[in-house]
């Protein structure tokens, strides 16, 4: 599956191994990404694309940290 904006993606390597983000935007074969809690919607994190692992899941962009955190605390991870 590709990774577009707004895929639920889980990385694969890094210290944020295991978690899961949301893409903001792709450019190239980077990702920037954000979970609303390590990383802000404002200061995305910018993730080589084989990095991450695609889900089945696209989500319509969140406009607040919040509800990005809202959206993905079904995916298991997630603290609020």
């Amino acid at each position: 599956m590709d990774i577009v904006k707004g895929s639920v993606v889980k990385s694969r390597a890094g210290r944020d191994k295991d978690e899961f983000f949301v893409v903001l935007d792709v450019k190239d074969s980077l990702a920037y990404i954000a979970n609303g809690r390590d990383r802000k919607v404002e200061k995305p994190k910018l993730k080589n694309l084989k990095h991450l692992a695609a889900t089945n899941a696209i989500l319509s962009l969140p406009a607040t940290n919040k509800q990005l955190r809202k959206m993905l605390k079904e995916f298991g991870n997630q603290e609020d």
